[in-house]
């Protein structure tokens, strides 16, 4: 049970306390002037779940541009929005609500986080442990809202007290200055003895910042300022907490019965109630999911093709389709076409300038499913590929679909899945998207948690900042872990004739972003990587890319504009009410 309390803070703080499904028990309260907050051992409960709360603002289904970090993701390479967006498309200003949005996001949860640093053993009456425990969670999270931060503007206003609108004048500190802001809040958590390493499923607790936590996030600002032997360092005191790879199947990671597994580090907690809620089904579902969802988020074509074969071998399309790489992206569509097409199909398809020569009246749909057949595990647990089954819902009954070109009728016989973008063809995300009728009981609102750091995050991460030091089999042995668990063959340095060799420091150091950008999609840590390792524009805006159907043509097409984006401009409604902050180079409104 989530027994963890979830609060929206505005003026005051209004808190809901939460069970799990059917137990579900909530309670309102009243708002607490400053005056009364944290005098009492239950309003201090309440204070905390006020700063943890931070972490869920803006996140609902009102709009697709909100606050969670999935949502991110679109920017990297693990996969894309289909409605053109300002940052691909090279439109953005600092005017737009995106830059706006998660600098008010983050900031409110520093105001939060810096009101329950003092007022706690000012004001609270609860026990000394407590306190103690409060006050670095608190300490941890005020860490995590100027870690991103930092990420997205490098160099950002540094406030470590409560401040009033008219104070919040500060100029930038440096990128550097920030960092040394997370490092010191994650050192004073990681040196607090009431804080525990780690807590396991069912406590009580479970969903509070841990030791634990604080060591992998403490690791990855070190990444960042490529300390790479402190990264390394704090990196397996996680493993040294007891956290672990969930010993299962990895699609079943993310399913709600495991969202507690030994793996999950740091989550946003979710239960399926209004405003409590994940919108992962809301914006990367399909019209034959559970609430007939939408499919604003899409997977790229780019990362799908990066899902190496079950041999370790790298997937090449030539070898599944000889010719194919010969043929325009537009003209690869008749290998995509379903079994079985009408004589109207075949006239339009003839009308686009196909040759449908090559198209398989009888055995097109086996020909391209072979492309998906003997790959990467993770492919299928993460992807609705071409012609591969979807557990959805017809009314409320579960009903399997398949995913079809050209798409006829979402209803018997065909029973196509469906999206909200019929005239298209796009992979979509299967990873948090739930299946049939009893998994989640409204669209908007999923119950399971959302992981924002995870025990394969830190294995990657380990491995590079043991990589960066030198090549090492230290390094393949934590990224082998991460392998393992899908079934896929150990990278290895000693046999040169294999798929698996890696003999280098430079080779390594792609194996274990191509890796991460395979592991993590649709879970708001791709488009980070590619800012940190400046390879946004190389992965995501090469010649030709663009929001891209499933043979690779472009809907719309990407503009990079400048090495300037990958530092986000400051809001320019905050460059207009602060007259102290400068505006990141590049950026013009």
């Amino acid at each position: 049970m989530k027994k963890f309390r979830i609060l929206i803070y505005a003026a005051g703080l209004l808190s809901i306390a939460s069970c799990k499904k059917n137990l579900l028990d909530t309670t309102s309260y009243t708002q607490e002037s400053d005056a009364l907050m944290w005098t009492t051992d239950n309003l201090t409960d309440q204070g905390m779940a006020g700063v943890y709360a931070a972490l869920r603002l803006n996140i609902d289904q009102s709009s697709a541009s909100g606050n969670e970090l999935y949502q991110l993701d679109r920017y990297g390479v693990g996969s894309m929005v289909r409605d053109a967006d300002g940052l691909q498309v090279g439109t953005i200003t600092p005017s737009s609500d995106m830059f706006s949005k998660n600098w008010k996001q983050f900031y409110d949860g520093i105001q939060r986080a810096n009101n329950a640093i003092v007022n706690i053993p000012l004001k609270s009456p609860s026990a000394s442990d407590k306190k103690a425990r409060y006050l670095a969670e608190s300490k941890f999270l005020r860490a995590y809202f100027y870690f991103r931060l930092n990420q997205l503007w490098h160099g950002v206003p540094v406030y470590l007290q409560p401040f009033t609108a008219d104070e919040a004048v500060k100029g930038r500190e440096t990128e550097d200055s920030v960092w040394r802001v997370v490092i010191n809040d994650l050192t004073d958590c990681i040196n607090e003895p009431n804080l525990p390493l780690k807590n396991s499923k069912g406590n009580a607790n479970y969903g509070h910042i841990t030791k634990g936590a604080a060591y992998a996030l403490r690791g990855k600002a070190y990444l960042y300022t490529r300390n790479w032997a402190a990264a390394a360092t704090d990196f397996s005191k996680v493993q040294e907490a007891g956290y672990t790879l969930f010993n299962g199947d990895y699609k079943q990671l993310f399913k709600e019965v495991n969202e507690q597994s030994d793996e999950m580090i740091f989550s946003i907690q979710n239960i399926a109630v209004n405003n409590f809620g994940s919108t992962t089904q809301f914006f990367c579902g399909n019209r034959s999911s559970f609430g007939s969802c939408w499919n604003t988020y899409l997977v790229s074509p780019v990362v799908v093709d990066m899902y190496e074969n079950t041999d370790g071998s790298k997937f090449d399309w030539e070898k599944v389709i000889p010719g194919f790489k010969g043929l325009t992206a537009a003209q690869r569509e008749v290998y995509f076409f379903r079994d079985g097409l009408t004589a109207g199909e075949i006239a339009g398809a003839t009308s686009r300038g196909l040759d449908m020569s090559k198209y398989l009246p009888v055995g097109n749909e086996a020909r391209i499913k072979a492309a998906y057949t003997n790959r990467d595990p993770r492919l299928s647990a993460n992807v609705i590929t071409p012609y591969s089954e979807y557990l959805g819902v017809n009314g409320s009954a579960n009903q399997v679909y398949v995913s079809r070109w050209p798409f006829r009728s979402n209803t018997t016989p065909t029973w196509d899945l469906a999206t909200d973008t019929k005239a298209y063809f796009y992979y979509l995300h299967r990873k948090f998207v739930y299946e049939g009728a009893t998994e989640t009981i409204n669209r908007a609102y999923g119950p399971t948690d959302f992981p924002v750091i995870r025990f394969a995050d830190v294995l990657l991460m380990w491995a590079e900042a043991l990589n960066e030091q030198g090549f090492s089999q230290q390094s393949l042995d934590l990224v082998n872990k991460v392998r393992a668990r899908v079934g896929m063959p150990a990278l290895q340095s000693a046999d040169v004739s294999k798929p698996t060799y890696v003999g280098d420091q430079t080779t390594m150091r792609e194996r274990i972003r191509n890796e991460r950008r395979v592991e993590f999609v649709n879970e708001g840590i791709n488009y980070f990587d590619e800012l940190r390792w400046k390879t946004w524009k190389e992965k995501t805006f090469a010649v030709g890319a663009g929001i891209q159907q499933i043979w690779g043509n472009n809907v719309v097409n990407y503009s990079w504009k400048g090495d300037y984006i990958y530092n986000w401009a400051i809001p320019q409604s905050e460059i207009e009410r602060n007259p102290n902050l400068v505006q990141n180079p590049g950026w013009i409104n």
